[in-house]
């Protein structure tokens, strides 16, 4: 069977490029992820393809994904940052990061407020939008998950007993996407943000952070790129409303 592609376009390409910029690839969908489905479909050695910067998660859902300056970085549930050679991932979404805005931060600011600033600096809440923040936090706290066995279990039951980490004066980069929420079902809406630390040390999926100082930036994206899996998803059942599980899982 031949890989289904489906592309949302809302904008003309732009013809010669390098690489496709202003758009997001996207590996399967958030509401299969939802359902258990974590067999890996993509090589993660083929997402730097589509994108050097983005998320997502692993073959079984072993840990989160962070994809920075053309590098896949694997956060597991140790806590710790591995690179993964020769996996395959479940979902995933990259883009080629070009910064459209960049703005310095001076001065403590909680998730909320960078929030705030993205979303006065990017006002089209109906855009897809790149997010990267680097500099010094006061507070960091993230998450990851642990390899699961089948019967997979619903992703909301996997991150009851997810490990969580708190990190306090670290330095690092905030990876990750404010999406629209028309995406329901095919991604997550609103902020999905992951983090790696200077070192490449230690990271996850963000659950809390305060940024002591540094740079926000930001890139609006027009175009989604989906690749469904070779085996496809007849087996789960995509027209249930999975919104309240993905509020469980993403807080």
């Amino acid at each position: 069977m031949k890989r289904l592609l489906l592309s949302f376009v809302f904008a003309a390409a732009l013809a010669g490029c390098a690489h496709d910029t202003g758009a997001i690839t996207q590996i399967s969908t958030i509401d299969a992820l939802l359902a258990g489905d974590y067999d890996g479909s993509e090589k993660t050695s083929k997402l730097t393809k589509y994108g050097n910067f983005g998320i997502g998660t692993f073959d079984r859902l072993e840990g989160e994904m962070i994809v920075l300056d053309g590098k896949v970085y694997q956060a597991k549930a140790d806590g710790r940052i591995y690179t993964p050679e020769n996996i395959t991932t479940p979902f995933a979404s990259v883009s080629f990061f070009e910064p459209e805005i960049t703005v310095n931060i001076d001065k403590p600011a909680t998730f909320e407020e960078i929030e705030k600033l993205v979303d006065e600096k990017v006002p089209d809440m109906n855009v897809f939008c790149a997010v990267k923040a680097e500099g010094n936090f006061k507070r960091m706290k993230v998450r990851s998950v642990p390899a699961q066995a089948k019967p997979y279990p619903p992703l909301a039951e996997v991150v009851k007993t997810q490990p969580v980490f708190e990190y306090e004066n670290i330095s690092g980069t905030i990876v990750g996407y404010r999406l629209p929420a028309f995406v329901k079902g095919i991604n997550v809406g609103g902020y999905h943000l992951h983090f790696i630390d200077s070192s490449k040390t230690y990271g996850g999926h963000i659950l809390g952070f305060e940024m002591a100082d540094g740079s926000v930036s930001a890139e609006t994206e027009r175009r989604l790129t989906l690749i469904l899996p070779e085996r496809g998803l007849k087996d789960i059942d995509l027209s249930k409303d999975r919104s309240g599980e993905l509020q469980k899982v993403e807080k």
